[in-house]
């Protein structure tokens, strides 16, 4: 069993302050695997001030050294990247043929950065005034659980490439994870107290970082019920915001697409990361009078897709993440079912012989209204919601009929026609005839209560400085 008791401030392994330990379970088999020793208000002080301290230097460092140490975190993290993608498996339960490669994902996104630094004006003119670019400060990040690694990598290359230190919370229960990334970070040879990463829970670290004045930014990932209450936390010192928050993505299969293509795709990306996604489109909006081909090719999609043991090449869905998230699924199931939606595939309970991890059956209701609770609220988990559309003009106004506005999907044969109706959806991205969110400099965040703000690109740098105009600067 391994125990993880130390925090990583101003480039040292420190211990815990806090004496909350969080066990740590083996999703496949339910198993004890490792304990965290979760920190307290006096870790997260410690390492805002190291933060503090080091951007005073930092925020005066050039474009080129910036540029290189993204290199070299970069490099560091594909050194391990086997063990990570290993561990990743071990504690999440995500299968090892996606595993290895959201870690490669994670560690360009230094890479996709430092690309982004190269075009970025950090000097701009506006008439007779110049106008800086200048780094917000000491960011504070909030990671979620669902890919460890792309998250903190993605909270970290901004803030470094702008010039601001930051303070990461991630997921407790990806402590092993966050271990081995905190190895990579320091060895790297990253200036002491740019990057300081703290174990703990949001109730008291993720609260101590909202309220602590010297955070100048929070840029949190996870749900919208949290995303709130952050909001309220850091309206007393006025912190700048950036939260990606949840989805329920409407994907549309217009009466043109090419069914047995756009179908088993529209699987693929319901089910995305075992349907713990926040982009996953679960509301399929296909054509009414399409609705029996579609749960035909559904069932044989379902079929095709491997739910087993995630360190078994070929596994497609693996087990969910805990026993809380298992049984919000399960509740989420049993709630469509009385509510009258009709089962095409899956349902309640484990699937045969997975009774020992936190499997669930990939599950499939047709018959659903835009009303149902399924349809409304964000499962976290295989379930796909099937709706029916008579029109196009229906289909858009179904897509837009959700409190969330993160991603979206259509699949057409007519190009432009897609592009018209992707252009009526209300959403941060929209996926013509794809399912994978494979453009990293593309913005991504979400309209409505999907969030605030934009990360990757030029669009994350500019969400990490704040403009000074001096006005008078030419005659």
């Amino acid at each position: 069993m391994k125990i993880i008791n130390q925090h990583y401030i101003n480039s040292h392994f420190v211990k815990s302050n806090g004496n909350e330990v969080e066990d740590l379970i083996n999703p496949t088999t339910k198993k004890l695997i490792g304990r965290v020793t979760l920190g307290n208000e006096k870790d997260v002080q410690t390492a805002i001030a190291a933060a503090k301290e080091a951007f005073k230097l930092f925020s005066k460092t050039t474009i080129e050294e910036r540029s290189n140490m993204l290199q070299r975190l970069h490099d560091a993290i594909m050194d391990k990247a086997e063990i990570l993608a290993q561990a990743s498996v071990e504690e999440y339960g995500s299968p090892a043929s996606a595993s290895y490669g959201r870690t490669v994902f994670a560690a360009k996104t230094f890479l996709f950065t430092k690309e982004a630094l190269q075009e970025f004006e950090f000097e701009r003119s506006m008439g007779k005034t110049k106008v800086i670019m200048e780094p917000l400060g000491v960011i504070g990040a909030i990671t979620p659980w669902n890919a460890n690694y792309t998250h903190i990598c993605g909270k970290i290359a901004p803030a470094i490439a702008t010039g601001c230190t930051i303070v990461v919370k991630p997921s407790e229960i990806s402590a092993l994870q966050t271990k081995l990334l905190m190895e990579c970070i320091n060895e790297a040879n990253i200036p002491a107290g740019v990057i300081n990463i703290v174990n703990g829970s949001g109730a008291v670290v993720g609260a101590e970082m909202t309220r602590h004045p010297d955070i100048a930014k929070i840029s949190f990932t996870g749900s919208t019920n949290v995303g709130k209450l952050i909001s309220k936390g850091a309206v007393d010192t006025l912190k700048r915001l950036a939260l990606e928050l949840g989805g329920k993505s409407p994907n549309i299969i217009l009466e043109d697409a090419n069914f047995n293509e756009a179908i088993p795709m529209a699987v693929s990306i319901g089910f995305s990361n075992t349907g713990q996604a926040c982009h996953a489109g679960t509301r399929l909006i296909v054509p009414e009078n399409r609705l029996e081909e579609v749960k035909k090719l559904i069932k044989e999609a379902v079929k095709s897709m491997k739910l087993g043991n995630p360190v078994e090449e070929d596994t497609i869905l693996g087990p969910l993440v805990s026993q809380k998230q298992f049984d919000t699924v399960q509740r989420y199931i049993k709630i469509a079912i009385d509510e009258g939606a009709e089962l095409v595939t899956g349902g309640l309970g484990h699937p045969e012989g997975f009774e020992d991890g936190y499997f669930v059956k990939p599950t499939v209701f047709a018959n659903v209204t835009n009303d149902m609770t399924i349809a409304r609220e964000e499962i976290f988990g295989p379930v796909l919601s099937i709706i029916t559309y008579k029109t196009e003009e229906q289909a858009i106004e179904i897509a837009n009929d959700t409190i969330y506005g993160l991603a979206a999907y259509v699949s057409s044969s007519n190009l432009e026609k897609a592009k018209n109706i992707a252009s009526k959806i209300v959403a941060g991205r929209v996926l013509i005839n794809k399912g994978v969110h494979d453009d990293p400099y593309a913005p991504f965040g979400g309209f409505k209560q999907s969030g605030i703000g934009r990360d990757s690109g030029i669009y994350g740098l500019e969400e990490h400085v704040e403009p000074k105009a001096i006005l008078s600067y030419k005659e």
